[in-house]
């Protein structure tokens, strides 16, 4: 019987919408980590998996894990993972697919009975994004094993810190460090995710296999003249931040277009203090976000960058902060995996197109201790952290094709290996 991929491809985007009408305001779709918002939409997640007859939890930092178990006593676990936290003023798909296309695979594979010969453990991370505390991948670190305790006194604009955010959300930080799967117990990780760029739009493309995950560094600087009257100070003797930080911005904009090879900068923020229409800005901060696929490259930027605008600073007369809030190393995709995932996207008809994601993904601080594959799947023009993101029905049922494909060559290889592994105890 030919698999319904289009009825469980209309399945998943049913709970799309109804998962994205849960939110923190009604222009987009706002679920900050820890809110009334997150806590009713994972509480949704959790019924759907429940539903689905999966043994479910919440661990210490609130991320909703449901497992289905193999009955070799010797399986690994393969996880299954995206996030359900979003940025402000966000679309339905970025984060949530992924998490609704597992729990959609993990249903099937009930339905089915397959005698899988590992355990699968779909993960719907609590915080990828970072917007409240700051720290991207909150959630993925802890499975991974890498939290940083001292994240724990990190306070929100609202002054609340995330130690305290995670008692309002009845989670126990104290079983944090018992929450990460453990390294010899890895088999591997599966993302799958919407592209977030305009590859697979152009090119009329389902999903492609993503190759590698840029590195980020993120600044937040500050430049500090002096205020001044706008009628009465000579253009001549001001110290002007705002003009100061436009300079930097345009030099970073220039430095990324002539290095290229992945380079992207970007300044997304810009605040100005007591702004006023008559007044000489005197102090102004602003953000930096530096990305590329290659370490080298990443590092050399930043030192560059750093000189730059140090010397920009002292010409101008105004003085610079300069603060490195994030670093996030690249990764790789396992190459074994990513065979795997390519096999499965030719399987089902479709060239196979790789692809290296300038965006961060729960994948990144998950590959420090599993092998990792993720597919992208085709969105609307490219276009997400957007109440515009969207994607086709017909895309999501390819996916779905594909992600049964993998799942099931992937079995076939770890019960051969298995066997040959048996085989040689014996022998």
């Amino acid at each position: 019987m030919q698999p319904d991929y289009s009825s469980r491809a209309a399945r998943i985007m049913a709970r799309i919408h109804e998962l994205a009408a849960i939110s923190e305001d009604a222009d987009g779709v706002t679920r900050t980590f820890g809110t009334p918002a997150f806590l009713q939409g994972r509480a949704l997640v959790q019924s759907w998996c429940e539903a689905a007859g999966l043994a479910t939890r919440l661990d210490g930092i609130g991320n909703l894990r449901a497992r289905l178990v193999s009955a070799n006593p010797r399986a690994k676990t393969f996880v299954l993972a995206s996030h359900i936290d979003t940025v402000v003023n966000a679309g339905k798909f970025d984060g949530p697919l992924g998490v609704l296309m597992g729990l959609d695979l993990l249903e099937t594979l009930r339905e089915r009975q397959a005698a899988l010969p590992f355990h699968v453990e779909l993960i719907a991370f609590s915080d990828e994004e970072g917007v409240r505390f700051h720290t991207t991948y909150l959630g993925s670190k802890v499975v991974a094993g890498s939290f940083d305790h001292g994240w724990l006194t990190r306070a929100d604009a609202g002054g609340i810190t995330l130690a305290r955010a995670l008692e309002m959300m009845e989670a126990d930080a104290a079983r944090i460090a018992d929450d990460a799967i453990p390294a010899d117990d890895w088999l591997g990780y599966f993302e799958m995710h919407i592209e977030q760029g305009p590859v697979l739009w152009e090119r009329q493309l389902p999903v492609a296999l993503v190759t590698a995950i840029a590195g980020q560094m993120r600044v937040e600087l500050t430049f500090t003249g002096m205020a001044g009257h706008a009628g009465t100070v000579p253009m001549d003797m001001r110290q002007d931040a705002l003009c100061a930080a436009a300079e930097f911005i345009l030099i970073a904009e220039q430095f990324a277009l002539t290095h290229g090879r992945g380079l992207v900068a970007t300044v997304g923020k810009l605040a100005l203090s007591h702004a006023a229409s008559n007044v000489i800005p005197g102090e102004v901060v602003c953000s930096l976000d530096l990305r590329s696929p290659d370490a080298g490259q990443l590092a050399d930027a930043y030192a560059a960058l750093k000189e730059y605008t140090e010397a920009l600073a002292a010409q101008r007369n105004v003085a610079l902060g300069w603060n490195l809030v994030q670093e996030t190393a690249p990764a790789a995709c396992d190459a074994g995996l990513n065979e795997t995932l390519a096999e499965a996207i030719a399987d089902a008809g479709h060239e196979v197109v790789a692809l290296v994601s300038g965006a961060g993904h729960d994948a990144v601080p998950i590959s420090a201790v599993a092998p990792v594959t993720m597919m992208f799947i085709r969105c609307y023009k490219g276009i997400s952290h957007n109440p515009l993101e969207n994607v086709e029905i017909a895309d999501l049922a390819a996916a779905i094709e594909v992600a049964d494909r993998f799942l099931a060559r992937l079995a076939v290889d770890v019960a051969r290996q298995q066997a040959e592994a048996t085989a040689g105890l014996r022998g």
